[in-house]
């Protein structure tokens, strides 16, 4: 679970945390591959919210204005298939399969009652349960046949690092990732514009009834939705907003906007937690409103979860 010093840990994303990852072994890193991935122009743009919508402790404020080196960004959360081929060709066991115990949200468990664990204490909608892990998303008794271009959840800071590595790619920066997720937008408070639905129609993958009871799922899900559902951004980017948590590179510290250098920041360069962007279907009005494009959070880096990914980035001058 998040520590003291990190934000305070959303309802909307929790975290089983593991131990030991420090001992891991990470497959070296592949030659530089671009292939697939949106190439993003460099440019200036004024990061954070500009509603004054955010929480205080998430660090969402002062608006500050960031130049931005050209990047290549996936335009999808890394899918189940693509970290299957990954676990395939490494042999790597995530964390959350390594500790046996994963966070699951207590609708959506599928398994025995003796395979709970626990519920989490600040957040009881969330479960500790047995079994639960990227191949089995909701609990033992679930898994990913069907589930092949979702998101893969379950995953850790570390557990993307390692796919980003065998991959030949990196975890964006949390400046590209909101760079990018506005798709051109100046401003704006979605992927797609200021206002949440359109003519009615949904946009991302949220909450929609009363948390945590009942989920209307109006938008089509009640936990996540295939990578490419909703309309990409001006930039090609899809699931910008809601699906799951995507990790950064970067350390999460609430008043880093305050001292973040203009050109191509990098990031606190300490902390106990990673920023997290973007928000999950998870993510209700009535008490987290994180699935705008500037809100930030963050998780220690050995958390994992039913509702965290991850995409991939590259530098501009990358070449494959």
């Amino acid at each position: 679970m998040p520590s003291a010093s990190a934000p305070k840990s959303p309802c909307c994303a929790t975290g089983i945390g593991t131990t030991g990852a420090a001992a891991r072994v990470v497959p070296d890193q592949a030659p530089t591959s671009t292939r697939g991935q949106v190439r993003i122009p460099g440019g200036t743009f004024v990061m954070g919210d500009h509603f004054g919508e955010g929480y205080p402790a998430d660090g969402e404020v002062p608006l500050h204005e960031v130049e931005l080196s050209p990047f290549f960004i996936d335009p999808t959360p890394v899918t189940n298939a693509q970290f299957a081929r990954f676990v395939k060709a490494t042999g790597w066991v995530t964390e959350a399969e390594e500790l046996g115990v994963s966070a699951v949200f207590h609708l959506a468990f599928q398994g025995s009652p003796g395979d709970i664990v626990q519920s989490v204490a600040e957040a009881p909608w969330w479960l500790a349960v047995r079994g639960a892990d990227w191949r089995h998303p909701q609990g033992p008794g679930s898994d990913i046949t069907r589930l092949q271009n979702h998101p893969v959840v379950h995953v850790t800071w570390h557990d993307a690092q390692a796919y980003c590595a065998w991959a030949g790619k990196v975890l964006p920066t949390e400046a590209q990732w909101e760079y990018a997720a506005r798709g051109g937008l100046a401003g704006a408070r979605f992927p797609w514009g200021d206002e949440l639905t359109r003519r009615g129609r949904w946009r991302c993958n949220i909450w929609q009834g009363t948390f945590p009871v009942e989920n209307t799922c109006d938008d089509g899900y009640f936990t996540t939705a295939p990578v490419k559902t909703f309309a990409p951004n001006g930039h090609g980017l899809y699931q910008a907003s809601g699906n799951v948590w995507e990790w950064c590179q970067d350390w999460f510290a609430a008043d880093y906007y305050a001292r973040s250098p203009r050109t191509d920041p990098p990031g606190s360069v300490t902390g106990t937690a990673r920023v997290m962007r973007g928000g999950s279907y998870l993510c209700h009005s009535s008490y987290c409103q994180r699935y705008r494009v500037s809100a930030r959070s963050g998780n220690t880096p050995d958390s994992a979860s039913a509702n965290i990914g991850f995409r991939c980035a590259n530098p501009g001058n990358a070449s494959a």
